[in-house]
């Protein structure tokens, strides 16, 4: 399946191997991102196309992006395809289901998608003020209630541990 095939080809003259002659990872080359779309470069032909195309090159990273590039194939993914979707809703007005970009994989498609969608003012959550303490959600009311009928203790808090290194 397309999600299955690698987003990034580096050609090697020999696999790079450790003293024992297992694959040394580490001396991997990093792919450049200039991954081919697949097709000829066909420039934004809209103000509409342009600006997804900019949206698009900031969050891929790439140094053009074409109206019928692949948004997966230049390296997009789940998260990238919703953090696309918020900036198309924050830039555009316009609330795209996630499911509807992984049907309009090019620019060319989600302009048009854009151009019959109707409009759903973006409305940005604001930060709240410092206090003590603030309202607890239904959910958390409910979890509270059911640890006082219950006595369930610490069963719902999730020990985790996370090493962070680098800057």
């Amino acid at each position: 399946p397309g999600y299955m095939v690698p987003s990034h080809f580096v050609q090697l003259a020999a696999m790079p191997v450790t003293a024992n002659g297992k694959l040394d990872r580490k001396a991997l080359p990093e792919p450049d991102g200039r991954m081919a779309a697949g097709g000829e470069y066909v420039a934004p032909r809209s103000e509409k196309e342009a600006q997804l195309a900019a949206i698009w090159q900031e969050l891929l990273q790439a140094e053009r992006v074409g109206v019928r590039d692949d948004f997966f194939v230049l390296g997009g993914h789940s998260l990238k395809a919703t953090m696309l979707a918020s900036r198309i809703h924050k830039q555009f007005e316009v609330d795209i289901p996630l499911r509807s970009l992984f049907e309009l994989t090019t620019v060319e498609q989600q302009a048009a998608y854009l151009e019959q969608a109707k409009r759903s003012r973006y409305v940005a959550l604001e930060r709240t003020e410092r206090r003590e303490w603030y309202p607890v959600s239904s959910a958390q009311k409910r979890l509270f209630i059911l640890e006082q009928f219950e006595q369930m203790g610490t069963s719902y808090n999730i020990p985790e541990f996370m090493a962070v290194e680098g800057p």
